[in-house]
């Protein structure tokens, strides 16, 4: 298991893309949370086998919710095992 730890600026407030972004973790058995930042930003951390980490900024990024990012920033953590699931955290 591994964890990711994202953040995606640009227009993504507003847009769906946190629920959009709990659909593709979902769909690729991912567990965590996304949440809007204050500064505009977008944070996700995200547990899971490390195939299914790694493709998915890609599908945020191919997907519809690419066009609204302007800038990605990621890192890799080690996981704790704290996610029954993929939220969105508020």
């Amino acid at each position: 298991m591994k964890r990711m730890h994202v953040f995606y600026s640009g227009h993504v407030h507003g847009v769906g893309f946190r629920y959009a972004t709990r659909d593709i973790a979902e769909s690729l058995g991912l567990k965590g949370w996304v949440r809007n930042l204050v500064d505009g930003r977008v944070e996700i951390v995200a547990e899971g086998n490390e195939k299914d980490l790694k493709g998915f900024p890609d599908k945020i990024l191919k997907g519809q919710l690419g066009r609204y990012v302007k800038d990605t920033e990621l890192s890799w953590e080690n996981p704790t095992g704290e996610f029954d699931s993929f939220e969105i955290a508020f």
